[in-house]
């Protein structure tokens, strides 16, 4: 007899890119980070760290995250790798900053119609590389 596991795993294989309804579910989301971002006072600082025109940080946010989350590696075929914190580097990154972007995401990710694990799961996993940019800038 064989029993199906029948709890999904993220972060295995494609379970995270398809838990965040693929590239649509993650154009989704990242259209209403930043949303939060043009939004939310305490998010100013970052927000002043983009362009005006948001359009090309909205593809590369996009991209990176379907690879990022077990999808198709778009970001690297179009933009070739990257390092995530060192991208960052030039920017004062600290802790007001970390936990600006990660409440814009937060509030982002809790608008998309997300199972309940898997948006605490998404945003355990957002605070590695968000706390690896600030880590970079200390």
């Amino acid at each position: 007899m064989i029993i199906k596991n029948t709890q999904l795993q993220y972060g295995f294989e494609d379970t995270s890119y398809v838990s965040a309804g693929g590239l649509d579910g993650i154009r989704a989301l990242v259209e209403s980070f930043y949303s939060y971002m043009d939004s939310i006072d305490s998010a100013q600082q970052i927000r002043s760290m983009h362009p005006d025109d948001l359009t090309i940080p909205k593809e590369k946010l996009t991209l990176f995250l379907c690879g990022w989350l077990g999808g198709p590696s778009l970001y690297q075929k179009k933009y070739g790798s990257i390092s995530i914190p060192q991208v960052h580097k030039p920017f004062k990154v600290g802790f007001e900053e970390r936990d600006a972007w990660l409440l814009c995401m937060e509030k982002a990710v809790n608008d998309q119609p997300y199972p309940k694990e898997f948006k605490k799961y998404l945003m355990a996993q957002l605070y590695v590389p968000a706390e690896r940019i600030r880590m970079v800038n200390e």
